[in-house]
């Protein structure tokens, strides 16, 4: 693994880094209250071509690499996980799913638009009773003939308001159970679907979040992606690449912490100096900034295994969790150091901590990301 970032890279997380430093820090307090789609954000990325990162440009990506994915996140999370998250969904696990198991017309009709910006997509697996527990899948599938007839319910839908195309997984042969499970691509203006009411979330507020509904929605056989009962596995293939999204962006929300603590400790006095110079704080801050740099090598290591097409299943794992679990050790950290203003929405690391938690919580919790590794540890 090169450690040394190309050119292409770099101007990437600039480019990143700027739109971030520049035009997303401005709304992200009032929009964090109100709970505010960034929408005239996410048009901004997409112009950047950050919608569909590592999608080819036949189908409206930008074919670039994960490593460049990576640091785009990560940027763009040290302002603001809520725009990072609708980014990561449509690339991590919207655009990659269709992108490696969709057919020719499938990805003309839905990747296309959706990779180059134009809709946004969400994924839909968890359900009032799945949530790590995704082979319970409560939405039903019934096959009809040349389409299916879906009727359920999915709940915690990231982008579900927002979005225009949905790929949803949902069960046709009970019999079979996690093996009888199907992904489907189906269209939020489709008759039958309704959403709950917005989730009134601790972090991460300006993504909408709902729940949603299915009432004998008909579903065409053609939108069914991949062989009848590969929707489980799609499903977990796709969150395995979709973990290196949701670490890149709790590794930028810790990075984001450390630089407004570093800042804040240079200028806040105590005792007659800096707090920067008492040791207390000092060797906090030392802590922190090596529990980021593990973090962004397990982050980057995923990234390379995934761009040489090598196995990711632990790699993205112990990424996730490492990271997730870091953020929240991190964030809390930068608003200790911060006193009494680290605990008021101006200084933002208040902010940081909230949206820290949730990376421990969605795209399969810390516990499930241990078993996966506990089980690679304890294999023959």
């Amino acid at each position: 693994m090169d450690f040394e970032f190309s050119e292409e890279q770099l101007m990437i997380q600039q480019a990143a880094r700027d739109y971030a430093q520049r035009e997303l820090i401005q709304d992200v307090l009032e929009r964090d209250e109100k709970a505010i789609f960034p929408e005239k954000h996410i048009k901004n990325l997409a112009e950047l071509g950050f919608m569909g990162m590592m999608v080819d440009p036949e189908y409206g990506g930008s074919g670039m690499d994960t490593v460049s994915y990576v640091l785009a996140i990560e940027e763009i999370s040290k302002i603001d996980a809520s725009t990072s998250v609708i980014m990561s969904i449509n690339n991590s696990l919207v655009c990659f799913g269709l992108n490696k198991f969709g057919n020719k017309e499938q990805k003309q009709k839905y990747l296309t638009p959706l990779a180059s910006g134009q809709v946004i997509g969400a994924f839909l697996l968890s359900e009032p009773e799945a949530g790590s527990d995704a082979t319970h899948q409560h939405t039903t599938a019934e096959d009809k003939g040349d389409y299916y007839l879906l009727n359920g319910t999915k709940n915690w839908i990231s982008n579900a308001n927002s979005a225009s195309t949905y790929i949803v997984m949902a069960q046709t042969h009970p019999e079979k159970r996690h093996r009888g499970i199907n992904a489907f691509i189906i269209e939020k203006n489709t008759q039958g679907i309704s959403l709950g009411p917005h989730e009134d979330k601790m972090g991460m507020r300006s993504s909408d979040t709902h729940s949603v509904m299915f009432s004998d929605v008909k579903v065409p056989k053609e939108n069914r992606i991949g062989a009848d009962g590969f929707g489980f596995k799609f499903a977990m293939m796709v969150l395995e690449a979709g973990r290196i999204g949701i670490a890149s962006q709790a590794l930028g929300i810790a990075s984001g912490a450390l630089e407004r603590a570093t800042a804040y400790a240079k200028e806040r006095k105590a005792f007659g100096t800096e707090i920067a110079n008492h040791q207390a704080i000092a060797f906090k801050l030392a802590d922190m900034a090596v529990k980021i740099e593990n973090a962004r090598n397990l982050c980057l290591k995923a990234a390379w295994l995934k761009d040489n097409h090598k196995p990711i299943t632990v790699a993205s794992a112990m990424a996730k969790q490492y990271a997730a679990d870091m953020a929240m050790e991190v964030t809390t950290d930068a608003v200790q150091i911060h006193g009494g203003y680290g605990y008021v929405k101006e200084y933002h690391v208040e902010r940081l901590m909230r949206e820290a938690k949730l990376t421990q919580i969605y795209e399969g919790t810390s516990e499930v990301q241990k078993i996966v590794i506990s089980r690679d540890v304890l294999k023959d």
